[in-house]
């Protein structure tokens, strides 16, 4: 792990725990897994080039992104808190959309992606 600060390690260690949940998500229909794993695999990408820069947003967004996929998945629904959940995750890329918007692209559609699962 030699050239990895450890604060891009843990970053990937949450991103990798939210790749986990929703693998085995028993709720998630086939296509929206493969859709977020897609997506989680741009958001991994993304979130460690922010990481070298602005370490803080990094971890806002995988926090958010963590605590979204938790509300999301979670057997007995809660709207309300994937709702503020959701509202933490798209308000952690707000003032990055013109450095780093792909970035706010993925994590908008992570976003809608989550909301739109029939909550």
């Amino acid at each position: 792990m030699a050239g990895r600060s450890l604060l891009d390690i843990m970053l990937q260690d949450r991103v990798q725990q939210i790749e986990a949940r929703i693998t085995a998500a028993q709720n998630l229909p086939e296509e929206t897994r493969r859709e977020l794993l897609a997506l989680l695999a741009s958001l991994k990408t993304d979130v460690a080039g922010l990481a070298t820069t602005q370490h803080e947003d990094a971890q806002s967004i995988t926090h958010f992104a963590d605590a979204s996929t938790h509300e999301a998945t979670r057997a007995e629904k809660k709207p309300e808190m994937l709702e503020a959940a959701l509202k933490g995750l798209t308000g952690s890329v707000e003032g990055l959309e013109t450095s780093h918007p792909e970035l706010a692209q993925v994590v908008n559609r992570i976003a809608v992606t989550l909301s739109n699962m029939g909550i």
